[in-house]
């Protein structure tokens, strides 16, 4: 049984370091330098609850009009979509047509917008439309809201043309290494989840007293929303929302995936949360189609550094199995 490490002295840091993010500076050393000739690269804009996101459409150059096998990526706490680029790149020269996007507030992608004064001015003879003041509610992590952005993405890619909707696969990793399972469980048109080092309870980080209190006086109006660029807790990017991730356990209630093929994917020698706890105990709650696969000899940034290959290809070999036609 894999041991319990704790990486910081309080609780709150160690579930707030287990969403550690997609991007960090020793993936940044790891990225392409440039685009695959193979594969064309489009932006293109997804709408979330009225909010635009920054979407990346990869296409292998070698796809000559027919529709596609498709794979829809995001990143963890604190990273964009660049950092996916080159799994993107990988899976698209492998004949899949591959979305990443950005989440609203970060990256490429527009943010939610709330009003700074309680007042404004309406137009005489029109009630929805008023000129107001307002703030960008920009960088934080609240996984309501970023699930919610994977349902939308999810939406979008079935009003794409190339996109075959019956064979669609959803890439997650560490924080969104959860959230995939958690869209799975909501709308069982995905036909393979691949989820790494990912974590599937965070609700200690919701339910303690200060989340609690802090949720209170923002409810009350007597504070707004952190300012972006924060670095907090174990210097991740992106203060969270504490209180939103209090019922955010999809560890819970994974069986409500149906029987969606799940490949789950964790580090030996995971340093930032118990595995026995997150995505071990996902996989033996989960009575759909599963594989479960212990990366030897790796921690929880090995699958970026060192094992990226392997990584890469488990997911690969995954989606080949249940996105492509027998």
């Amino acid at each position: 049984m894999l041991s319990f490490r704790f990486v910081c002295t309080t609780a709150a840091v160690l579930y707030a370091v287990l969403f550690a993010p997609v991007l960090n500076a020793k993936q940044e050393a790891a990225r392409p330098e440039a685009a695959s000739a193979e594969v064309s690269e489009r932006k293109a804009n997804i709408w979330s609850e009225g909010t635009r996101m920054s979407g990346t459409v990869y296409v292998s150059s070698a796809a000559r009009g027919e529709k596609l096998p498709t794979i829809l990526m995001a990143h963890g706490w604190g990273g964009t979509a660049s950092a996916l680029r080159r799994d993107a790149l990988g899976f698209a020269q492998a004949g899949y047509l591959v979305v990443t996007f950005d989440y609203r507030g970060w990256g490429e992608s527009d943010s939610r917008i709330i009003l700074a004064k309680p007042t404004a001015q309406r137009p005489a003879g029109d009630d929805r439309t008023f000129s107001a003041e307002v703030l960008e509610v920009r960088e934080v992590v609240d996984p309501i809201d970023m699930v919610a952005d994977w349902q939308n993405a999810l939406h979008w890619l079935h009003g794409e043309p190339r996109v075959d909707t019956s064979r669609i696969g959803v890439w997650g990793s560490s924080q969104s290494g959860g959230f995939v399972a958690e869209l799975a469980t909501r709308d069982h048109r995905i036909k393979a989840v691949y989820s790494q080092v990912g974590a599937f309870d965070a609700r200690e980080l919701g339910r303690t007293r200060e989340a609690y209190i802090d949720a209170t006086k923002r409810a009350r109006g007597e504070i707004g929303y952190p300012e972006p660029g924060l670095r907090v807790l174990g210097n991740l990017r992106g203060a969270p929302i504490y209180a939103r991730f209090a019922n955010y356990a999809p560890v819970d209630h994974i069986n409500d995936a149906g029987d969606i093929p799940m490949r789950i994917v964790v580090a030996e020698h995971e340093e930032l949360f118990d595995n026995d706890q997150q995505g071990i105990l996902a996989y033996r709650r989960y009575n759909g189609p599963k594989d479960l696969v212990i990366v030897p000899g790796i921690t929880h940034y090995g699958v970026y550094l060192q094992a990226w290959p392997q990584a890469h290809q488990l997911a690969l070999e995954w989606f080949d199995l249940y996105l492509k036609p027998r």
